[in-house]
C-alpha cells in the first residue's frame, strides 16, 4: 500500500505540473468501502485518517469496531432522508447532498445533536441512470435554499463521470461540474472544493480542476464485491 500511495502522489504531482497547478491544491480521500478494517489501519499507519464510505451501516460498524481510532468518516454514497440520524451521529462530512428534503431532515437531526456538518453538493453530469445528483443548472438556486439550514456548511460540489473509456466524455462531465462551481462562486457562494476523480480517471479530473480525489482500489488494491 505504501508503494501504491507513493505512485498516486507521483501521478498527482505530474498531472498538476502538466496544467500549471500546485500539487498542494489536490487532496486525497481514501475510499475504504468493502475493505477490511485491517486495510484501514494499514492506511492509517501511512498517515491517512479520513476515509470515504458509501453506506451508513458500514460507517457505524467501523466506529463500533475501531472506537479508539480518531478517524473521520465521509459519506460519499446516496443518503436517504430517513437515515439522517446516523449521518448526524457518525459522519464528519456528507458529499452527496442533492435535494432539499435531505437538507431538512439533516438540519433537524443536527440541531438535536448540537453539531454542524460540512457538505458537498452532488451534481449529476453523467447520463447514466445509476448516477444521482442535482442538475448543474440548478446549483445556484439550491444553494440559495440551503441558507435556511444553518447547521449545514456547504464547502463545494462533487460529481462522478460517466463510466467509460471515452476520455472526451469523462472530461465533459468534469468540465460541467467545474463550470457550475465557477458560476456559483461568481454568485457569491463559497463552494471552493471540487471533488471529482476516482481510481480510473483521477488524472483527467486533476487536469479539469479537481481539488479532491476519491481513491479506492488504486490505493487499497483489488476490491472484491460481495
Amino acid at each position: 500500500m505504501q508503494q501504491r500511495l507513493a505512485a498516486i502522489r507521483r501521478n498527482i504531482e505530474q498531472a498538476c505540473q502538466k496544467v500549471g497547478r500546485d500539487a498542494s491544491e489536490v487532496t486525497l480521500l481514501p475510499v475504504s468501502k468493502t475493505f477490511e478494517d485491517s486495510k484501514v489501519l494499514e492506511a492509517a499507519a501511512l498517515g491517512l485518517t479520513r476515509f470515504g464510505e458509501n453506506r451508513l451501516p458500514d460507517i457505524r460498524k467501523r466506529c463500533e469496531h475501531m472506537p479508539d481510532q480518531q478517524f473521520e468518516w465521509v459519506m460519499i454514497g446516496h443518503a436517504q432522508s430517513n437515515k439522517a440520524r446516523d449521518v448526524a451521529r457518525y459522519v464528519s462530512e456528507l458529499q452527496s447532498l442533492d435535494r432539499e428534503s435531505l437538507a431538512e431532515a439533516l438540519e433537524k437531526r443536527l440541531e438535536l445533536e448540537e453539531r454542524t456538518l460540512d457538505v458537498l453538493i452532488q451534481l449529476k453530469t453523467a447520463a447514466e441512470e445509476s448516477k444521482t445528483g442535482l442538475e448543474p443548472a440548478d446549483l445556484v438556486a439550491f444553494l440559495q435554499k440551503l441558507k435556511a439550514y444553518p447547521h449545514l456548511h456547504v464547502k463545494g460540489v462533487m460529481t462522478m463521470a460517466t463510466q467509460t473509456d471515452d476520455e472526451a466524455e469523462i472530461r465533459r462531465c468534469f468540465s460541467a461540474a467545474r463550470s457550475a462551481q465557477q458560476h456559483a462562486l461568481e454568485a457569491g457562494y463559497p463552494v471552493h472544493r471540487l471533488s471529482m476523480g476516482m481510481s480510473q480517471d483521477y488524472v483527467l479530473a486533476i487536469e479539469e480542476g479537481s481539488t479532491e480525489l476519491r481513491i479506492g482500489s488504486a490505493l487499497f488494491g483489488h476490491r472484491d464485491y460481495v
